[in-house]
């Protein structure tokens, strides 16, 4: 790399932007098609209440200005525009400050929806995002040289991102030090995907065997990051492997697919030269002195704000997923320090009877991702982000996850609410709504092959109890839960 220009990694940076404009498509379709429900006007944590209690300095969002549901969808549909303008190439043919000016304007569109998001925006890989989206701010178009300083900015993201992660789990997990975490994980993990029964049933000395390669991957590789080629180009090759292997087994958002992105931009052109692509410019245009400046003032900025994600590395306290600022740049980051041991669901069902006895029966209501029906294969969703379904497994780790919004969840089930029923994958009330609904805590596991092989089956599940007893529409504004009752405590 030249002190300002790496022509190198022309290709690189061309992958690395197109692959970084697809995760930035798919986080704004998810904010589009969830956000209703979620935050908006009628949603289950309106934003309008949180810009009224909470001022622009400690949430920096257009939507301080100005918010209604029309307006939302608006900065979605833009987003989502201008993510196709930078992978379709439209935006190469723009002039230096219009291609930053497309990038800038994203980061500030997605900053406004995560600092409004509130619990349904509070995942690493929302910080991650904003953290990328910023630094891609400058590194410019397919017709000038992309800038070394903005590379090896990246390069550091992704060291703090994978080092960060390796050290979180050795340090808060036995698990992680005596190799065993992932006998738990492939079946206890948030939303498991198809592949997931299949990890989880391989031998244990196997997965000891992943364990010890996430270790190397995430505590040894990423200090080749910062060596010469084709040294740092082998590490981000490990990299990418390791989370395709991670995208393999479960889903986690966009999360794999981000840090794959950030590896290839560690790349170098001679490791891509065999993909389909156009030819680079004949002449790559240099930096003006206003842009070497704006890339310099990147650099001192990065630098400053490095201090704490810094420190929070060597604590003994370390800290995951966390933003030092309200800007989301230069986060700390980190997944699964602790491994849950086992899966418990909550499973809501509703009836139609006007009474409750022994006779009464209840049907599911099925979600599009989390587990529900045992006779149903875990779907691919990732890297698309269904926010509610991952809360309600945090829901089941812990009631106080949804002391803020679940009862009002239940309620817009009570009505039958359209937009609402539009997140799930089935509503076994299609025609009238549920007279009353309620809300039981499962213990779910993954049938060994025996009995998958005799029922079709890929969960057992058994009966700890009630997540919420029955309510109805009269009776839900009442305090959440009751005698035995976990979400009351």
């Amino acid at each position: 790399m030249g002190w300002f220009s790496a022509p190198g990694y022309w290709l690189s940076r061309l992958v690395f932007e197109r692959a970084l404009a697809v995760l930035y498509f798919m986080a704004f379709l998810s904010a589009r098609n969830q956000f209703r429900v979620l935050i908006g006007e009628r949603g289950l944590l309106p934003v309008a209440r949180l810009v009224a209690a909470v001022p622009f300095r400690r949430s920096p969002s257009i939507f301080h200005w100005r918010y209604s549901d029309r307006d939302f969808a608006a900065v979605a549909w833009i987003g989502m525009v201008a993510s196709a303008a930078i992978l379709f190439g439209l935006v190469d043919r723009a002039p230096l400050w219009g291609a930053m000016l497309v990038w800038a304007l994203m980061w500030v569109l997605y900053l406004s929806i995560v600092n409004v998001g509130q619990l349904w925006y509070s995942f690493g890989w929302e910080s991650l995002l904003l953290e990328t989206g910023f630094l891609a701010v400058f590194l410019g178009p397919s017709r000038s040289a992309p800038p070394t300083v903005v590379l090896w900015l990246l390069r550091w993201l992704l060291f703090r991102l994978e080092f960060g992660a390796g050290l979180i789990k050795i340090r808060a997990d036995p698990c992680w030090r005596d190799l065993s975490c992932l006998y738990y994980h492939h079946e206890t993990q948030p939303l498991p995907n198809p592949l997931s029964w299949y990890f989880h049933h391989l031998p244990k000395p196997l997965h000891k065997l992943e364990a010890v390669a996430n270790h190397l991957a995430q505590l040894l590789v990423p200090f080749t990051l910062f060596t010469p080629q084709p040294v740092a180009g082998v590490g981000a090759a490990v990299i990418i492997v390791t989370q395709s292997w991670l995208m393999l087994s479960g889903n986690f958002s966009w999360l794999n697919a981000i840090t794959i992105t950030l590896a290839i931009s560690a790349l170098g052109d001679s490791a891509l030269r065999h993909l389909p692509h156009p030819a680079p410019p004949h002449h790559l245009a240099g930096p003006g002195i206003g842009y070497e400046v704006a890339v310099l003032c990147l650099l001192a900025l990065v630098a400053v704000l490095s201090w704490w994600p810094a420190r929070n590395l060597v604590s003994r306290r370390q800290i995951m997923n966390f933003s030092f600022n309200r800007w989301h740049l230069v986060n700390t980051y980190g997944a699964f320090g602790s491994i849950t041991r086992a899966r418990h669901e909550i499973v809501l069902e509703g009836t139609g009877d006007e009474e409750l006895t022994d006779a009464t029966v209840w049907r599911e209501y099925e979600f599009k991702g989390k587990p529900g029906d045992p006779m149903r294969r875990p779907p691919q969703v990732a890297p698309y982000h269904l926010r509610l379904d991952w809360l309600m497994w945090f829901a089941a780790l812990s009631p106080s996850y949804a002391e803020s919004w679940f009862i009002a969840f239940v309620g817009k089930l009570l009505d039958n609410d359209r937009a609402t029923l539009k997140l799930l994958r089935h509503n076994p009330f299609p025609h009238l709504p549920p007279t009353f609904v309620r809300a039981r805590l499962y213990r779910y596991q993954f049938t060994d092959p025996r009995e998958h092989r005799r029922t079709g089956a890929w969960w057992t599940r058994s009966l700890i109890g009630d997540f919420l007893p029955p309510v109805t529409s009269r009776s839900r504004a009442a305090p959440a839960g009751g005698r035995g009752s976990v979400l009351a405590g």
